[in-house]
């Protein structure tokens, strides 16, 4: 009886971890993709105003732009792989 006791535990232990690590995965995918949603969306938006602003500026705007836009697309993948992370570890 015991034994059993101690069988069942141990499974639902390593149920409860492996839903852990998925949990895990997901909100790091999930938020990283949400935060970079908002980040590319304010450095699109700010650019558009910026370029509206002063037009002869708009090579320079376009190339800042761009490093924004990377450097927030950076941030998706560092919550992915946090989520890997966290799954696999």
């Amino acid at each position: 009886m015991l034994t059993a006791l101690i069988t069942f535990l141990a499974a639902a232990t390593e149920e409860t971890a492996k839903a852990g690590k998925s949990i895990g995965l997901g909100v790091g995918g999930g938020l990283g993709a949400v935060g970079a949603g908002v980040g590319i969306g304010l450095v699109f938006g700010k650019a558009i105003e910026a370029t509206a602003r002063q037009p002869e500026m708009r090579d320079e705007i376009t190339q800042l732009q761009w490093l924004g836009f990377a450097l927030t697309e950076a941030t998706f993948f560092y919550g992915l792989v946090g989520g890997f992370i966290a799954f696999f570890l």
